[in-house]
């Protein structure tokens, strides 16, 4: 019991000393209140493009494989990829009629047209020519109305979904079912809109429209490279579903064995490393700063306790003479500095969370998690405790004798 009454009153002490010289204080806390306000602005920067990262990133699907003419983030010279064959329907067939892993499959072809309703017009819209199971193999869902059918899509309706982007611009304030756009010179009747996907990497997934392919191939050209996507029928086996669409493409394409690869099986993993990398350098830089800010600032506050202590000495000698024992002279002057750290915090946070809330609005997503909270709160008693020690543990050490005799 006795314990918890001396940090109580080391608090009311320490509350006391700060208060008498509140601009010294204030002053002593400003390395920290720099220092925690760059750190929760990082936290939540990170934390918020990471939470929109991870939403975006849904849409290419963990368990989907892309068979492409070139690998996401390859290390290949461009003529490399450029000099390969293209991927083809007959390559899309082989792999359908043969591949036992998957659970459905889809061809895609891409190209970047204008759009035109009425007098509204989009340029550079990603045109999308696939089948009816695009929608099983990808994962889209809808916000209005259906998919193709497979009817339409083996028929080469002029049949088309539309993205968030395009109902926003072209549909806003209208039902968009049922309604005519052009691609290019030609009509295409709107049947269904996704639902948001949001970004990747500057990419948008809601700026694209999709077709059916034979239509696609029949007014756009058939000279184009295709994308396999490949949902495999189970998750946990995804490397082996990869091995076996590996084996099946070598044999399609005819290509020797311990011949080189001529296409790229892409995933999810590939975005997820490349943006790990990023984002561990952001986070390495960011921490080097911070923790530089939050070393100044403690050695101004250990600077500062030292200075108390030299000021306090007769007072720190009056109390060993009336019994103070040495942790309770340590506590007193630990927990001011602790004190002082934390007001610090206290005062960081109120800076810096204004600030997220305005990069968010306007600049980049952040989010504010409970923890990031605690983390300020943790680093700044943690700063508040390193820089305080040696001070309090001077103090805790003087003799009462020539502490009274200090002038």
């Amino acid at each position: 019991m006795n314990f918890f009454l001396e940090i109580k009153e080391s608090f009311a002490i320490a509350l006391r000393a700060i208060t008498a010289n509140k601009l010294r204080s204030v002053l002593a806390a400003l390395g920290i209140i720099i220092g925690i306000t760059a750190v929760t602005i990082m936290q939540t920067a990170i934390e918020g493009i990471n939470r929109a990262f991870n939403k975006s990133i849904e849409a290419v699907g963990a368990d989907v494989l892309y068979v492409q003419k070139f690998e996401w983030f390859g290390k290949e010279d461009w003529n490399v990829y450029k000099n390969r064959k293209d991927i083809t329907l007959a390559n899309f067939n082989f792999i359908q009629r043969n591949i036992q892993s998957s659970s459905a499959m889809c061809p895609s072809v891409g190209s970047q047209r204008s759009l035109k309703y009425g007098d509204l017009d989009l340029e550079n819209v990603f045109v999308i020519g696939s089948t009816d199971e695009y929608q099983a193999t990808i994962g889209v869902n809808m916000s209005e109305g259906r998919f193709m059918t497979r009817r339409e899509s083996d028929g080469g309706y002029p049949v088309v979904m539309i993205g968030a982007d395009i109902k926003k611009a072209f549909f806003e304030n209208v039902n968009p079912i049922g309604k005519i756009i052009k691609i290019g010179n030609y009509s295409f009747r709107v049947i269904g809109v996704v639902e948001k996907q949001g970004s990747l990497l500057g990419m948008s997934f809601d700026n694209r429209v999709i077709i059916p392919i034979d239509l696609f191939f029949k007014l756009f050209g058939t000279k184009r490279s295709l994308s396999i996507n490949i949902k495999a029928a189970d998750m946990h086996n995804l490397d082996e579903t990869k091995e076996e669409v590996a084996s099946l493409m070598r044999k399609t394409r005819k290509i020797p064995y311990g011949g080189r690869d001529d296409f790229g099986i892409n995933q999810q993993e590939a975005f997820k490393s490349t943006y790990e990398s990023l984002t561990g350098l952001i986070k390495v830089i960011g921490t080097m700063i911070t923790m530089l800010a939050l070393i100044v600032g403690s050695i101004g506050i250990a600077n500062i306790m030292f200075v108390t202590v030299k000021e306090r000495t007769k007072e720190i000698g009056i109390r060993k003479a009336i019994g103070a024992k040495r942790r309770t002279i340590l506590m007193q002057f630990l927990i001011e500095s602790v004190t002082i750290c934390l007001l610090g915090g206290v005062i960081g946070l109120l800076i810096s969370l204004p600030i997220s809330l305005i990069i968010n609005a306007f600049v980049l997503p952040t989010a504010i998690p409970l923890w990031i909270v605690a983390l300020a709160i943790f680093i700044s008693a943690f700063f508040g405790v390193l820089s305080g020690f040696f001070p309090a543990f001077q103090a805790s050490k003087m003799d009462p004798v020539d502490a009274l005799r200090y002038e």
